[in-house]
């Protein structure tokens, strides 16, 4: 049990800014390497995001610049702020960011502490509870709205959704004006030409059920083009995520730019996604076929055995931040419905909170913080995190030292409380 309501004699300049004495300084050295940081992160953001959306040439002039120093600022906030309030109050209490991080790092400490015992698997279990709540959602009228009912749709079409504008004598006779207008355009030899091609030659006698939607293809075709489209999608996210990194070698490593291309990583994210959605929807169509309706409690089972394609691309990241998403949805919904309160500000405390257990453990027991927040922090405080000095903080029995065994802070005797536990020459 960690003895927190015990005191040590030392000062913050012997805790936290180790590298300089001055509580000033050390504050804007880390403003400084914060607001660098923020803007190498959000100006490449903005800028993809408005020619992504197509922005018009008054957006570059006069709302783009605002846009990223805004978002920096904020940023760069939370990591000054939390130097000057660990000089004022002699202990940090702020972090940098949501209450999904907070509730993993809690969970690490339970683990670290033996009050919680791990689950086998436990990160696609929930994400198999979460996709089982929100393809329910997405099947109901009303039940998503806005950006999340945007990207189900793109990621496992709008043959899923229950309700359509169209009639299923307007959907064929739109399929049969397709087939003309195809006819008559000249064939072009490509790849997805070529792919599409052989699906179609494969299932083009198949089966599919008159509740189907999926009226350009059976049910069968329906899976796989599912697959394919989003294995490439996967696969070319995951290669363009890796393309900073293996430009940044391109002229002292050439050779890791085919890790661009043949990267583990790449195919397991496009199976992960590819098969989320055959998987969805080969159940959606059995379903439909065993029970001769369309239902929108099928997406609840559909939903359940598709999440089982993270075992392709486990990540507890994206389970949790989707499983805090839809527990804010369902708040929401439960506010819409009169049958929960509404809390002002809900969305500042929460934040406030989980800023404070993430810096808390960032500072108490580095272990137990995601590994990739933790070089976030590095980043963001050009390492500075790094060279506090937790040996002293040893006392609180969290293990605070514990990755820093060899770190011994150069310290200058003549502002510290306590002597320095190794004298050395100070620089």
């Amino acid at each position: 049990m960690a003895a927190l309501s015990k005191s040590i004699p030392h000062n913050c300049y012997e805790i936290g800014h180790t590298w300089h004495p001055s509580c000033r300084v050390s504050f804007l050295q880390i403003t400084g390497g914060a607001l660098e940081e923020s803007l190498k992160i959000y100006a490449p953001l903005y800028l993809i995001a408005a020619i992504l959306r197509k922005r018009k040439l008054d957006y570059y002039l006069h709302k783009l610049l605002p846009e990223i120093l805004q978002s920096a600022s904020f940023l760069t906030a939370n990591g000054a702020l939390y130097m000057a309030f660990f000089c004022i109050l002699r202990r940090g209490l702020l972090t940098i960011y949501m209450a999904n991080l907070a509730t993993e790092t809690l969970f690490r400490m339970g683990v670290a502490r033996g009050t919680i015992t791990t689950l086998r698997n436990g990160e696609v279990l929930l994400f198999c509870i979460t996709a089982a709540m929100y393809m329910f959602f997405f099947r109901c009228k009303d039940g998503l709205k806005g950006f999340t009912f945007s990207a189900l749709r793109f990621i496992v079409g709008k043959e899923e959704i229950p309700t359509h504008s169209f009639s299923p004598e307007a959907a064929y006779a739109k399929v049969e004006q397709k087939r003309e207008q195809h006819e008559e355009k000249p064939r072009r030899v490509n790849m997805i030409g070529l792919v599409r091609k052989f699906v179609d030659s494969i299932c083009k006698h198949g089966p599919r059920h008159r509740c189907c939607k999926h009226y350009e293809d059976n049910c069968i075709s329906y899976c796989i083009k599912g697959f394919i489209r989003m294995f490439s999608v996967g696969y070319l996210i995951q290669c363009c995520l890796r393309i900073p990194s293996a430009f940044r070698h391109l002229f002292t490593q050439p050779s890791r730019l085919l890790s661009l291309f043949y990267n583990k990583e790449n195919f397991q994210l496009g199976a992960f996604l590819g098969s989320f959605v055959s998987i969805y929807k080969g159940t959606s169509c059995f379903l439909r076929w065993i029970r001769n309706l369309d239902d929108e409690l099928h997406a609840i089972i559909a939903g359940f055995l598709a999440g089982i394609s993270m075992m392709f691309y486990k990540s507890t990241t994206i389970s949790m931040y989707l499983a805090s998403k839809l527990v804010e949805t369902m708040y929401f919904k439960g506010i819409e419905a009169g049958k929960v309160p509404y809390f002002p500000h809900a969305d500042t405390i929460i934040y406030s909170i989980s800023t404070a257990i993430c810096f808390q453990a960032a500072v108490m027991e580095v272990q137990t913080l995601r590994p990739s927040y933790w070089k976030f922090l590095l980043r963001l405080t050009k390492g500075k995190f790094a060279v506090m000095n937790r040996k002293v903080l040893d006392v609180f029995g969290t293990g605070a030292s514990k990755h820093f065994q060899d770190f011994i802070p150069r310290l200058d005797p003549r502002y510290t409380t306590v002597t320095p536990e190794l004298p050395t020459e100070f620089s």
